[in-house]
């Protein structure tokens, strides 16, 4: 069991990593940042190579926003199989639905119980 923390520690990590030096070295901002990241994932998914990454670490690669990518990915190509074109459209939206509804859910009271700045 040791093993499997250490190297979902470590996969996080080198993901956590690449998103900072995306930051300080490449200058991106937090939105780039987070683009790239996520199309990197979906990317990764689309070559076949992410869901090994995600078996080996496990939470190290489900955890970071390259996951999100990987999702979106991973759910089209799922339903175009099964629905055709239509597939790809809701086959997305069918596997992040969870996540992007409770980023909804917990901005909007972030935002009730804190003053928002901007």
């Amino acid at each position: 069991m040791l093993p499997m923390f250490f190297w979902a520690f470590v996969i996080g990590g080198i993901i956590c990593v690449i998103g900072q030096l995306l930051f300080d070295v490449a200058k991106l901002t937090p939105g780039h940042t987070l683009s790239t990241l996520v199309v990197a994932g979906a990317i990764l998914d689309g070559f076949g190579w992410y869901e090994p990454l995600i078996d080996f670490a496990g939470a190290g690669a489900t955890i970071p926003i390259t996951s999100f990518g990987n999702s979106l990915v991973h759910g089209a190509m799922q339903e175009a199989e099964q629905h055709g074109i239509i597939g790809v459209l809701t086959g997305m939206f069918e596997v992040t639905s969870s996540g992007i509804s409770s980023a909804i859910v917990f901005g909007f009271l972030g935002a009730l119980l804190f003053k928002p700045k901007g």
